[in-house]
């Protein structure tokens, strides 16, 4: 086992950088019995491979057959286990609710090796669990072994016909709720298994391909490109630690098979990250497996009413990805509602809102607990307790503290943004207008094997104050608008169309022209603060054409004598660049180059 020990050693300071809050165990609530279970799961495409899943089960006191209650199914985030889950589920199950949280396939005390959230094998164990929790036999046990079995439940509330409207054997009354990890499960589930109810996926992706190799243009569909983007080295390295780390040493002595090949991976996971990592953007066969494991490629078969709460400071699943999946479910006709909370993977500080609401939920002063549990109760106990507005948007800059609902802005879409344009002009300017426009050039380079020369700060934690580009003069460039004469509150995905020239010629993905767009406001002092920290990478493969950019959407306000200030950059420290170095030169003057802003109406 000494590889056991080098392996846990070497990857140690890495892991150490969680993006989720863990939270530490404590006894039992009051009213609440909790049981430690081990349940015999079967996954793979012939469903012949057993894999056991450990879980926590919460039963409110005065369950019974004779007065059943419906279930949630809980899991983490990634790296953790169930017990992070223990707030959350003490939470409901105070609330009348027989919950089930459990390590998912390849952490804590569950077997077999991580499975990326995908519908196998992480969906088909979550689809045991779910028959567990509609009375099957055969499923739980009081040991690893599964040599002392457990009933199924008879004292959950059970359903007549499931979402695709057959009637199916063990279907409980069932939500699921969870972050990160935990929320990409959820669709994974609910795709894979129509007697689940209602889901509360938070923080999560849609494409796990634009999530760790963001490309902001050639998109197809949703975030999904058809170009290759950058890879994000600081979160990919994060997360290949996290999963490596999580079985500990006591996992891998108990099974030496999570060693072999790409430890407690698949050895897809690792051949993908040597090649994203290398080349600096995934190959063909990586997008494809990293979108297998994503609601992209399966959301039409989600058919159960969904709550989309994601972080605006979150620079790993940012605001589009959820956009892109309530897209998809609504061009459809699914129930889905929308939230967008302050706190998100890259939320840090002593005020971090997601580690309260994870550790201590409180729908008298969370906006989001109350939203899910009304959400819950009007699914699940078909309370007449409304769900709430389509859509909502936390802003930071609204009177109130931490998470209180006075805080939202409401409204019946997710477009509530008129778009204001910003030419690019002459003279590092955002034009006010098109009459404002001059011709002008600006040139920067790209470095070299895609490595940053200077030292912009990493974006893995939204820093609050000034972040200036803090690269060398000559690898990036800019424009900057005039003060603002009133606050202009910007809610949504900016825009940018532009056109880069190079005398480097491009073929391909290889060769390409890989910049990074972000955007930052400009204090009347002149500090600059980049904007929750998002970045907008993009691959060029066509410098002849126009291009046309996504970035991540924002819920921002640009106070009065504040400047709008967008930077292109040849790398960024978070990012691999472009291999091959380029002089990229943008000419302005067409007015059609220019930055376009969804603002919300004052």
């Amino acid at each position: 086992m000494t590889r056991v020990t080098t392996l846990l050693a070497a990857v140690a300071v890495a892991a150490a950088g969680a993006v989720i809050p863990t939270v530490a165990a404590h006894a039992d609530p009051a009213g609440i019995a909790v049981q430690t279970l081990h349940f015999a799961t079967t996954v793979g495409p012939d469903g012949s491979r057993l894999c056991d899943i450990e879980g926590d089960l919460y039963t409110p006191a005065g369950v019974s057959a004779d007065d059943p209650a419906p279930a949630v199914l809980t899991t983490h985030g990634f790296g953790q286990t169930k017990d992070a889950q223990r707030p959350t589920a003490e939470f409901l199950a105070g609330r009348g609710y027989v919950v089930l949280a459990y390590s998912g396939v390849g952490f804590g005390g569950s077997g077999c090796k991580v499975g990326l959230d995908s519908p196998d094998p992480d969906g088909q164990a979550a689809q045991d669990l779910v028959s567990f929790l509609g009375g099957a036999n055969g499923i739980a046990f009081r040991d690893a072994a599964h040599t002392q079995p457990v009933p199924g439940l008879d004292y959950v509330v059970k359903d007549r016909v499931a979402h695709d409207g057959r009637a199916l054997a063990n279907d409980p009354r069932v939500g699921m709720v969870g972050g990160s990890y935990g929320g990409a499960i959820q669709l994974a589930a609910a795709a894979t298994d129509p007697r689940i109810d209602a889901i509360v996926p938070m923080i999560t992706w849609n494409d796990l391909s634009y999530s760790l190799a963001p490309n902001s243009t050639s998109a197809v569909s949703g975030v999904s490109s058809a170009v290759p983007g950058a890879t994000k080295t600081t979160w990919a390295t994060m997360f290949m630690a996290a999963g490596l780390t999580a079985p500990g040493e006591a996992g891998y002595r108990a099974d030496p098979t999570k060693l072999l090949g790409c430890p407690n991976f698949s050895d897809q996971v690792c051949t993908a990250l040597a090649t994203s990592m290398t080349q600096g953007f995934p190959d063909p066969q990586t997008v494809q497996f990293l979108r297998s494991a994503s609601a992209a490629s399966y959301v039409d078969r989600i058919h159960v009413p969904v709550l989309l709460i994601q972080g605006e400071e979150d620079t790993l699943f940012n605001l589009n990805e959820a956009q892109a999946t309530f897209d998809a479910l609504q061009r459809r006709g699914s129930d889905v509602k929308m939230i967008w909370q302050k706190a998100g993977h890259s939320t840090g500080g002593d005020t971090n809102l997601l580690s309260r609401a994870f550790a201590k939920p409180d729908p008298a002063t969370q906006y989001t607990t109350a939203r899910y549990l009304d959400w819950f109760d009007h699914y699940l106990k078909d309370s007449a307790v409304g769900t709430g507005p389509t859509f909502a948007y936390f802003q930071d800059w609204a009177a109130g503290s931490g998470d209180d609902p006075v805080r939202y802005a409401t409204a019946s879409s997710t477009a509530v943004g008129e778009p204001r344009s910003f030419p690019l002009s002459d003279g590092r300017q955002l034009a006010g207008g098109r009459d404002t426009i001059r011709p002008g050039t600006q040139t920067f380079g790209t470095p070299a094997g895609g490595v940053v020369a200077g030292s912009t700060p990493s974006n893995i934690k939204v820093d609050p104050g000034p972040r200036p580009e803090n690269q060398p003069p000559g690898s990036y460039v800019d424009w900057t608008s005039d003060p603002q004469a009133a606050p202009m509150d910007v809610v949504g995905a900016p825009t940018l169309t532009v056109q880069v020239s190079t005398p480097t010629p491009v073929t391909g993905d290889l060769d390409a022209v890989v910049v990074f767009a972000k955007l930052y406001d400009v204090g009347p002092d002149g500090s600059a603060t980049q904007i929750n920290g998002q970045v907008a990478p993009v691959r060029i493969v066509d410098p002849s054409k126009p291009v046309q950019v996504t970035l991540p959407a924002i819920v921002h306000r640009f106070d009065t004598g504040h400047r709008v200030r967008l930077v292109l950059a040849g790398g960024d420290s978070s990012f691999r660049g472009g291999l091959v170095p380029h002089q990229v030169t943008v000419a302005t003057g067409d007015p059609a180059q220019q930055l376009v802003l969804p603002v919300v109406a004052g």
